[in-house]
């Protein structure tokens, strides 16, 4: 499947691709793109399989996300994934080592517990819906609570679609969400096969990368890996914006 692709900057720019997490969409990267990124890379950031405005149609799998991603893009380009992001970008260098110049993690889904991802995917089972924009907005700010208010509207604004019923709901399939929560619980590709030079940012309040998972890649990695622990909780991007975008620059600077 050919995703949509939201984009920024020369297309003659060298390419970033940035990867969105579960239920989300490319355009939560707009601000890295437009503030930090846009003057010198070519900014390509797409809907992933059942999210937005790329197709809703299964299978909703690793590893088919990771075959839309190539033939979407089919670019050696640095590739940023965000939770779920962080995770295709491992699944994508150890199925396409040439295609990754360099990898940017997110406070990655390396592997999710299987009772969490069990409970992520039974919410998706309720309606999900919402009786107005206002009502979503503040349904996100009681678990969004370091998130800046303006962040979650205009998110809200560009992710919420109005249904025949008059309710709002998340412009994403729940039942592709519920099945990349249980897709998120297996084994990820040995650390080994990430052999490309890699910044991992991630929240330690949040708790999504464990220390376990942290020792592996740097004991894989070497000096390859830089690790940045930044404030906030898992949208990084979002809560710690200052402090991701520091070390995304100065990693893609080097």
């Amino acid at each position: 499947m050919r995703l949509a692709v939201h984009e920024w900057g020369d297309p003659a720019a060298p390419p970033l691709v940035c990867l969105h997490g579960v239920s989300a969409h490319g355009r939560r990267f707009r601000r890295l793109a437009e503030e930090r990124w846009a003057h010198r890379f070519r900014v390509l950031a797409p809907d992933l399989r059942g999210h937005a405005f790329s197709g809703w149609e299964p299978p909703w799998n690793l590893g088919q996300l990771v075959d839309d991603l190539v033939e979407t893009t089919d670019l050696r380009a640095t590739w940023l994934g965000h939770s779920l992001g962080g995770r295709l970008v491992l699944e994508l260098a150890a199925a396409h080592p040439d295609l990754v110049e360099r990898a940017v993690l997110l406070d990655p889904a390396i592997q999710v517990l299987p009772d969490v991802a069990l409970d992520l995917a039974q919410q998706q089972c309720q309606d999900g819906s919402y009786s107005s924009v206002e009502e979503a907005i503040d349904a996100r700010r009681l678990f969004a609570a370091l998130t800046p208010p303006e962040v979650i509207e205009e998110d809200m604004a560009e992710h919420l679609v109005q249904g025949s019923d008059g309710r709002y709901r998340l412009r994403c399939a729940r039942a592709a969400v519920a099945s990349l929560y249980g897709e998120i619980a297996t084994d990820p590709p040995p650390p080994e096969t990430l052999r490309v030079r890699t910044l991992l940012v991630y929240a330690p309040a949040f708790g999504l990368v464990s220390d376990e998972q942290l020792d592996e890649y740097r004991e894989a990695l070497g000096d390859r890996l830089s690790v940045v622990a930044v404030p906030g909780g898992h949208m990084v991007f979002w809560d710690a914006f200052a402090e991701t975008a520091a070390a995304i620059d100065a990693f893609l600077a080097d």
